[in-house]
């Protein structure tokens, strides 16, 4: 295993350590009224214990549980942060109120937030919203509409029912294109093929056609398949290559870096024709746009980054990417990054939402 991987092994396995400290003793006190001393010690036990384990083999990888690790530290995670809200609560109103019946309104409470943030977040994941951009470009005749949706992740949890609702989307929003610049699968076609969903992700249409590039997540091995699959429903794949639409602007698209011999894009970008047609560009991460605020190119669409999908996590995100969500005007160049339309890992969205996003240049 890399030496990264290994690190951050060791800080979530850290992390965790706290979670589980505090949540035991948040839970201890929930249930101090209703179990005895020894079950309180087995239960604590458990709550130290079953995590461990199961981090423990993830990590080995003797027997990976990547998803249902991911799930468990959410909701420690979660747990933590609201032992610890309520526990301040508690420290600054226990001498104006009576602290027998202020236990009891928190016992009642803690539960109800509980399952109410639970709830919170897979409505987020499941329930997109369509966020509109508008820019104005000299280089393109007349107006487009692009339909830019990215991070579908296609598996197990994510599947038909929700292809059939972004055809629904880009069909009432009426887009021209539809571009979607990586991690359209979720690391292969297991569940792909298992559910069907080739029909599915056929009814994504558009007047212009539809444009992919592949992220990280469509790299893990799978990426010849993949790609024949998106190309079986008639969605064009660029890989280091442009296309030109209409007549009035270029489409280009990279492979997620992940693909150690993908071009320079100032290369990639030198290929194509000098004229002054609008070039857009699919690149899965926005790890370079301030590089590439230097190039030719007019519009960069990204994703990755998922806003950081469940909170803190959006405020490393934040912190590591020049953009990780929303619009840039940098340079007179324009960087779109969406938080996607899907989800890695866990069905919950925390601090971001699923999203769909209609970019109109010249309406």
């Amino acid at each position: 295993m890399p030496p990264r991987y290994l690190i951050i092994f060791a800080v979530v396995i850290l992390t965790a350590q706290l979670f589980i400290y505090i949540s035991n003793r948040g839970l201890r006190w929930y249930l101090k009224p209703y179990i005895g001393q020894k079950c309180g010690f087995l239960l604590s036990a458990l709550l130290w214990l079953l995590p461990n384990i199961l981090m423990a083999i993830t990590a080995s990888r003797v027997f990976p549980q990547y998803r249902i690790t991911a799930f468990v530290l959410f909701l420690l995670a979660y747990a933590f942060m609201l032992t610890l809200g309520l526990w301040l609560i508690r420290l600054l109103v226990k001498r104006v109120v009576n602290p027998l019946k202020l236990d009891r309104t928190l016992r009642l409470v803690a539960p109800l937030l509980y399952v109410s943030i639970i709830g919170f977040g897979l409505y987020n994941a499941y329930t997109p919203y369509v966020q509109h951009y508008a820019i104005h470009s000299d280089k393109l005749q007349g107006s487009l509409r692009i339909g830019l949706v990215s991070d579908l992740h296609l598996g197990k949890l994510f599947g038909a029912k929700q292809l059939d609702k972004l055809a629904e989307i880009m069909q009432q929003q009426q887009v021209d294109i539809i571009l979607m610049p990586g991690d359209i699968m979720d690391d292969n076609l297991e569940y792909y093929l298992a559910e069907n969903m080739q029909p599915h992700l056929q009814k994504l249409r558009a007047p212009l056609g539809v444009y992919a590039t592949l992220g990280n997540h469509d790299f893990f091995g799978a990426q010849q398949q993949i790609r024949q699959a998106l190309q079986a429903v008639g969605i064009k794949v660029l890989a280091d290559e442009a296309v030109s639409i209409d007549s009035r602007f270029v489409v280009v698209g990279r492979n997620d870096h992940l693909d150690k011999t993908r071009l320079p894009l100032d290369q990639l970008l030198g290929y194509l024709p000098q004229d002054n047609r609008l070039r857009i560009l699919l690149d899965h991460r926005p790890d370079d746009i301030i590089e590439n605020s230097q190039l030719a190119l007019d519009l960069q669409l990204s994703g990755h980054a998922h806003k950081g999908q469940v909170f803190p996590a959006n405020l490393i995100t934040k912190a590591i990417y020049p953009l990780d969500h929303g619009y840039l005007n940098l340079n007179d160049r324009h960087f779109v990054v969406t938080s996607g339309y899907g989800f890695w890992g866990i069905p919950f969205r925390i601090g971001s939402q699923a999203e769909v996003v209609v970019i109109d240049i010249n309406r």
